[in-house]
């Protein structure tokens, strides 16, 4: 059906973020199998949805209100929201789309196409080093099509269209552009991303919404993650003002000793307010005296989002500077605590916690100021939104992997400055010899070798090393590339499918193999990954 739309509105937003909520839903796997690295990480897709989730059930619960309003609440939730690398990008882009349709209660079509141009801007800029032949190819193509097609004084239909067409075009190059796509005969994931959003954007416009009912429960994360929740403010508590006849700086004051998270909204005549609690009677008692009480809405935080942070029981009062550090797995938790990491969030491959999490975890700490361990490489630019809007209560080490993190919390001194913490940190994990071996999801080309499913994979630096479908050979290959000479210490943390004993097996069998090399064992505990390694 195409359609002559020369105004968008509200209505037609929540509509479109619908559509491709829903074209999330049924095409995520797909995305996920275009990952060509053949570790079990391939959730490029998965972290998409969850983000673009919080976004579609935030823009749905709205009441009705103009379109500008409905795309900054639907921005403010993905940035809360996003997930890994591909959902932090997706709230940009969303972060774009709303700065572009600021205060305007309807838009037209070529300001729409305009805004949409501002969102691949912000997607862009989300990079610091921007890769030709990922979502950043297909971005920028996204931006020339939809330029154009605003030029032509295209309805929005035709906008999104064209979009597709030239965003699918830059996408089918993305193989000549990257050789690890073309070896695996498959486009980007996060670019194919890109396309089912605007894909789902156009089927919710003209109400063609195809795909499974949705669902903003939908977690798909991994089971056995901690569930529980420690809030100082579990109340969100959001009512409107009518006849709103207090000042505005007045109910700030009496607001802000009463909680966090505040936002303080006001049209003609009307207040919205926004604010986490853990009194939302005693607002609600003082805002009678602004003006009228309306869609009073109450929700216990606790019950809403799975929470995997852990907080130590300690000492509850704010100061000095601490650790939040991310990992997944019992005995890697309890490492990390002993090392003197104050927060731990559960999380790694697979599992990527959205920004909410670190940006409650510092809210809810114990300390003034927080140093960042993401431990992952699809986790450092969710910590650098959460250094986004915390500002200078957060500073990023960004280790990519756990013998990093281990390394630099090691380093850690609390009596001691940011800026030393920093400096002996960041020192401190950029000395970190690192590997991690897994079983292979797909087959892949690895180095003109097939490398086929099931084998196990020796993972350095974000390559394959080594294969071998016995586990002690491809530890003990892995170990060698790794430790070259001079190396003294072997650190093994076995995961939840290996057994004490059996790691205890491998770490006899690399004694043998390599003298005069001491081999530690450490439970671990971390899914997908029988053995994390570091080498001293």
């Amino acid at each position: 059906m195409q359609l002559s739309m020369d105004v968008i509105d509200g209505k037609d937003f929540r509509r479109m973020i619908a559509g491709a909520y829903g074209a999330f839903m049924r095409e995520h796997e797909y995305i996920n199998s275009l990952n060509v690295f053949p570790v079990p990480d391939g959730d490029t897709g998965t972290n998409m949805l969850l983000t673009l989730g919080a976004v579609a059930k935030a823009v749905t619960e709205a009441p009705d209100g103009g379109i500008g309003s409905l795309a900054r609440r639907g921005a403010d939730s993905a940035i809360m929201g996003a997930r890994g690398n591909s959902g932090v990008i997706l709230s940009q882009l969303l972060r774009g789309i709303a700065r572009g349709l600021a205060g305007k209660d309807t838009a037209t079509a070529a300001e729409v196409g305009k805004a949409f141009q501002y969102g691949i801007l912000y997607a862009y800029r989300a990079v610091a080093r921007p890769v030709e032949g990922t979502i950043l190819t297909v971005a920028k193509g996204i931006a020339k099509g939809t330029r154009r097609a605003v030029r032509d004084y295209a309805a929005f239909a035709d906008i999104l269209s064209e979009a597709i067409r030239a965003g699918n075009e830059e996408l089918n190059r993305t193989p000549e552009l990257l050789p690890a796509l073309k070896a695996a005969g498959v486009v980007d994931a996060g670019g194919q991303g890109l396309i089912v959003f605007l894909s789902g954007c156009l089927e919710g416009l003209e109400g063609r919404f195809i795909g499974p009912e949705a669902d903003f429960g939908r977690t798909l994360t991994v089971p056995g993650m901690v569930a529980e929740i420690t809030i100082a403010h579990p109340y969100c508590t959001e009512f409107i003002v009518k006849r709103f006849a207090a000042s505005l700086a007045e109910v700030k004051r009496q607001l802000e000793p009463m909680g966090d998270s505040m936002v303080l909204a006001t049209g003609d005549g009307i207040l919205k307010v926004h604010i986490h609690t853990a009194h939302p009677g005693a607002i609600l008692e003082s805002a009678i005296a602004w003006g009228t009480l309306h869609s009073i809405k109450i929700d216990n935080m606790a019950d809403q989002h799975r929470q995997t942070m852990e907080l130590r029981p300690e000492n509850k009062t704010r100061s000095g500077l601490a650790v939040i550090s991310v990992v997944a797995g019992e005995g890697l938790t309890a490492i990390m605590r002993e090392l003197g990491a104050e927060i731990i969030i559960s999380g790694g491959q697979t599992m990527n916690p959205p920004v909410e999490e670190f940006v409650s975890a510092v809210h809810n700490g114990t300390a003034e100021r927080y140093i960042i361990l993401p431990n992952n490489k699809n986790i450092v630019l969710a910590a650098a939104q959460v250094k986004k809007l915390l500002g200078d209560k957060v500073a990023i080490v960004p280790t990519t992997n756990v013998p990093q993190g281990l390394a630099a919390v090691l380093a850690f001194d609390s009596s001691g400055s940011l800026d030393e913490n920093l400096a002996k940190m960041t020192a401190a994990q950029a000395g970190v010899k690192a590997a991690s071996l897994t079983t292979a999801v797909r087959d892949s080309q690895v180095n003109g070798q097939t490398v086929p499913a099931g084998a196990y994979i020796g993972v350095v630096d974000g390559r394959v090393v080594v294969w071998s479908f016995s586990l002690a050979t491809c530890l003990e290959q892995l170990v060698k590339q790794l430790a070259g000479e001079g190396a003294s210490l072997v650190s093994l943390y076995y995961g939840a499918e290996l057994s004490e004993e059996e790691a205890k097996g491998l770490a006899a069998g690399l004694t043998a193999q390599f003298a005069g090399v001491a081999v530690e064992v450490y439970a671990g505990g971390q899914p997908y990954y029988p053995l994390l390694i570091s080498v001293e």
